[in-house]
């Protein structure tokens, strides 16, 4: 007798257990879905899902995916970088054990005031650069006085001839005494070309700045 009574508590135990079980295993949701934000509807990647409920959370994939075990109940936390933090509540209502939510959460946008950044430490040294500065002392100008006619010769005359100009230069005289072989040389005294030259260049003021 006893051990009938024993079978039977036996089984009854394991029968509880089983239902209790089985309405625990019911109440469990397969939570999906895909994080998107609010100004383009693009997928969040890498998207934090955190169920405060339970202690436990999931990060969601490249494309904004997530899946996770929840209850009903549950709220839920979907934290990303320059958004703010939103909060879903899983619906108590699901017949279903497997449930998929689009999620969008806001963009944290902060307005600070304008910063205005001027390259002197104060008002006075500013003052004092307006004052001395030099508006016509700028990089054109520096390249234009460096190129000028009376810099260049100035360079040139530090310059040692090389090969290739002592060559130009004797080729140059052997044509010259080729283009006046047997004859006088030119004399450009007697040339009305070069005195025509001469006195335009002169009108003109080429003279004195050279």
């Amino acid at each position: 007798m006893n051990k009938i009574i024993g079978v039977i508590f036996f089984f009854s135990v394991f029968v509880s257990y089983g239902q209790q079980d089985t309405v625990l295993d019911s109440n469990i949701i397969q939570l999906s879905g895909v994080v998107i934000g609010e100004e383009n509807l693009e997928p969040l990647p890498y998207t934090t899902i955190f169920d405060k409920t339970q202690k436990r959370g999931v990060i969601a994939d490249y494309y904004g995916f997530f899946s996770m075990v929840s209850f009903p109940g549950d709220t839920i936390y979907f934290s990303y970088y320059g958004h703010k933090t939103s909060v879903y509540v899983v619906p108590d209502t699901l017949k279903d054990n497997r449930y998929s939510i689009i999620h969008m959460i806001q963009k944290d946008t902060l307005n600070i005031p304008e910063v205005t950044v001027y390259p002197w430490p104060s008002r006075e040294d500013f003052a004092r650069a307006f004052v001395e500065m030099d508006p016509y002392e700028d990089d054109i100008r520096r390249a234009q006085r460096q190129l000028s006619g009376e810099s260049l010769a100035f360079i040139a005359a530090k310059l040692d001839g090389d090969a290739s100009l002592s060559y130009t230069n004797a080729r140059n005289v052997a044509n010259t005494k080729l283009y006046t072989n047997g004859q006088l040389p030119v004399n450009n005294l007697l040339n009305p070309y070069s005195w025509a030259k001469l006195i335009k260049d002169w009108k003109e003021g080429k003279l004195s700045r050279q």
